[in-house]
């Protein structure tokens, strides 16, 4: 099993030129992991590019936290219906192909 590559918060925070208590506050309602190690914040690598949408839509479109979670939130259904979509259209196929 392959381990996650860590990101430093800090590091995110200078990059994308935001408050660290951003960050938690997305933890906080559930979207980003923060992970503890060695007394720093780390998110994984694979969370960096939803992380990095929250954070265009809060510092470039000025979306306070609220509407960033709702948009998170819509974002996440929609990729689930989009997933169960794809199932239910290649059990079509398989049944249409018998």
């Amino acid at each position: 099993m392959k381990t996650p590559s860590l990101i430093q918060i800090e590091q995110v925070c200078i990059h994308c030129k935001v408050d660290a208590s951003f960050i938690h506050s997305l933890h906080e309602l559930g979207h980003i992991e923060v992970i503890l190690e060695n007394d720093d914040h780390y998110i994984t690598e694979e969370q960096l590019k939803a992380l990095e949408s929250m954070i265009y839509f809060h510092t470039e479109l000025h979306i306070n936290l609220e509407g960033v979670d709702a948009i998170a939130h819509l974002l996440k259904k929609m990729e689930t219906l989009q997933d169960e979509l794809t199932v239910t259209k290649n059990r079509l196929n398989i049944y249409l192909n018998r």
